[in-house]
């Protein structure tokens, strides 16, 4: 082996490793609760209710069932802070495709979200409970709010 190519291999080896480190690590974070939801081809959830206690840390599993294209029906899930208008929050999201129909403009109305998602595709996100109430949670794609919707109930 050319010795010139060494120090190069070497810090490929560690870049590797820290980056390997650092998707291991985030798969192992911790989480009191899973909830799984799934999102279909119908514009629903298959799951529209669910219950966590107020402090848990939530570990949400999302993943899109369906097999239609991402820019004919990308679904996600945003958890709302409890009393946010769900039609203007989701009014506002169509001003914002290129960022997955998530509205910058209301991110403190926010509780947790996932990316839009295509075809079995599926995203894990992380967060405490909040104070005990009902939250609700929709998909942002234009227009699917009306359908796919539901709620958490925080204990």
């Amino acid at each position: 082996m050319n010795k010139s190519f060494l120090p190069l291999l070497v810090i490929a080896l560690l870049t590797g490793s820290i980056i390997f480190t650092q998707l291991i690590g985030a798969k192992e974070e911790k989480a009191d609760v899973t909830i799984a939801i799934n999102g279909t081809d119908t514009m629903m959830y298959d799951k529209t209710v669910f219950e966590v206690k107020s402090g848990q840390k939530v570990k949400l599993v999302f993943k899109n069932i369906g097999k239609l294209p991402k820019v004919a029906m990308g679904h996600n899930v945003v958890i709302l802070k409890k009393g946010v208008n769900v039609a203007a929050f989701c009014t506002e999201a169509i001003k914002f495709p290129t960022e997955g129909y998530f509205p910058k403009t209301k991110k403190d109305d926010v509780i947790a979200t996932t990316k839009l998602l295509g075809p079995d595709e599926s995203d894990t996100v992380f967060f405490t409970a909040p104070a005990p109430g009902v939250y609700d949670y929709v998909c942002t794609f234009p227009g699917h709010f009306a359908l796919m919707k539901g709620k958490m109930t925080v204990k």
